[in-house]
């Protein structure tokens, strides 16, 4: 199979492997001149690396706790519009690319909305509809426009309700400020729900409802213990105690002809401290919860887009791993030398890191490839997925006796599956990038996170059934008019994931 190599990375590896490989062949003292330049070349690879992570910055993928302003909000949203523009540029889907646009459109009004969406939400039987019905009585009075939305009920462990509660989440999400409603202590269930509702920047107040039901000295311990619970997700203004619906009291009275008449008196509803911390919020933080949803918002918009642009790059990204793959193959599986098999692959990485990052907007230069793929290799080595790999490939070519005895297929083959690993870890890692705007602006890798995608690609991608067939497939690229061996499960039953 002919291969036009047009990469300068790619011909300049291969074709000083090659070089090296027949000075060999011609003289042993040449060939033991030949190793030391290959040592001497990934040496001076190596020192360029090194050099290149001292004098560089990792990615930092945590999340900053900032305070949201406008401005915050109006770059997320700017962001996006890259991204779909993007999107518009790799698909040329006019219809999704209007929707999507159109839902930028209506975030950008979201920015100046002056009425509060507040959902209230939390278990069955805690109260929330009548918190719903009290509070719209006392705002109704109020020149602050509130929209108050009750969820479905969480926590109902049947299929049936599934669906209400997703629901009821996504309700939640979208507002501006959610009343998590309950009746007592929390339980682990509602502990994590509101854990959850935090980690989307999500503003709350814990409602303690049905404290009439407790003796005044019971309502302060509980209070106290919510309050603890929360340490750390809210301040302790931000859960308050409240009667929505207070049982009817049963009064007793004695006449004077000294009968006894008794009824039961209804009780006011008892909303005070929420009311009251309402006030403050809308006072204090109305705009910013309006801007925190939008945002969120606009997060979620970005994610819909990323996902759909990742699946059209993946797609025009994984024919060009395979191309890489067996070349890497061809070039392992003709020169016998392992230590020049280990250049030429190094090679063809770094031209493979160079393709993917145009593809997913990350630029390199040709030195920045070079670097990376040095990165890759090391790695691959640390978790020590080179010698597994080898080993498993070497175990599945003792089978046919011809290929494996012909000297580069354990190389070959291996050099093809350590050429795809490295390719799905670059996918897998990329998709997580924002996109550079500027050239080959140097951004160094994330080891930890890449050293992760490496590790969780090997695992995907060892399951027995797959390493027969690609192993089958690339014998048929080493060796076409060759007869492909006859892979049993027995044969490799120890390499199933």
């Amino acid at each position: 199979m002919a291969v036009k190599l047009r990469q300068p990375i790619l011909v300049g590896g291969v074709s000083l492997s090659f070089l090296l490989w027949l000075l060999q062949s011609w003289h042993h003292s040449v060939g033991q001149v030949g190793e030391f330049g290959v040592l001497g070349v990934m040496a001076l690879g190596a020192g360029f690396w090194l050099f290149q992570q001292k004098n560089s910055k990792e990615i930092d993928f945590s999340r900053e706790s900032v305070p949201l302003n406008r401005e915050t909000v109006e770059k997320a949203i700017a962001s996006c519009e890259t991204l779909i523009n993007h999107l518009e540029t790799e698909t040329g889907n006019p219809e999704t690319i209007s929707q999507l646009r159109q839902q930028v459109t209506q975030l950008t009004t979201q920015l100046d909305r002056q009425e509060l969406q507040i959902a209230v939400t939390g278990g069955k039987s805690v109260g929330k509809t009548a918190v719903v019905q009290v509070l719209e009585s006392i705002w109704s009075q109020q020149p602050q426009r509130l929209t108050l939305k009750e969820t479905p009920a969480l926590f109902i462990n049947t299929d049936g309700d599934v669906a209400a509660e997703s629901l009821a989440k996504e309700v939640a999400l979208a507002s501006d400020l959610v009343l998590f409603v309950t009746a007592g202590d929390l339980t682990d269930s509602e502990l994590q729900s509101l854990r959850q509702l935090r980690a989307t920047n999500q503003r709350i107040l814990l409602v303690f409802n049905k404290q009439d039901q407790y003796l005044p000295t019971e309502r302060a311990t509980v209070l106290q213990q919510l309050r603890q619970r929360m340490t750390g997700l809210l301040t302790a203004d931000d859960v308050v105690a409240i009667a929505s619906s207070p049982a009817s009291v049963k009064v007793r009275q004695h006449q004077p002809d000294g009968s006894v008449q008794e009824w039961m008196e209804p009780q006011t509803p008892d909303l005070t401290s929420l009311s009251g911390r309402l006030n403050q919020l809308v006072a204090q933080e109305g705009q910013q919860l309006v801007w925190a949803t939008t945002n969120r918002a606009v997060v979620a918009l970005k994610t819909e887009v990323k996902t759909e642009l990742n699946k059209v790059r993946r797609d025009r990204a994984l024919p060009l791993i395979e191309k890489y793959q067996w070349i890497a193959a061809a070039a392992a599986f003709a020169n016998p030398v392992p230590a020049l098999d280990i250049l030429a692959t190094a090679a063809i990485s770094a031209q493979l890191v160079k393709d993917l990052g145009e593809i997913y907007q990350q630029k390199f230069s040709l030195s920045q490839a070079q670097s990376a793929a040095k990165t890759l290799g090391t790695l691959m080595l640390k978790l020590g997925l080179v010698e597994l790999s080898t080993q498993t490939v070497g175990s599945i070519l003792k089978s046919h006796v011809v290929t494996y005895v012909a000297g580069g297929a354990v190389q070959g083959v291996s050099a093809a599956y350590l050429t795809r690993l490295a390719g799905l870890s670059l996918i897998e890692y990329f998709q997580e990038q924002e996109i550079s705007q500027t050239t080959a602006t140097g951004q160094p890798f994330n080891i930890e996170r890449l050293g992760q995608k490496l590790q969780s690609v090997f695992q995907q991608n060892q399951r027995g059934s797959f390493l027969q067939g690609f192993v089958k497939q690339a014998v048929g690229h080493l060796a076409p008019k060759s007869p492909q061996p006859e892979l049993t499960g027995s044969e490799t039953g120890a390499t199933a994931a």
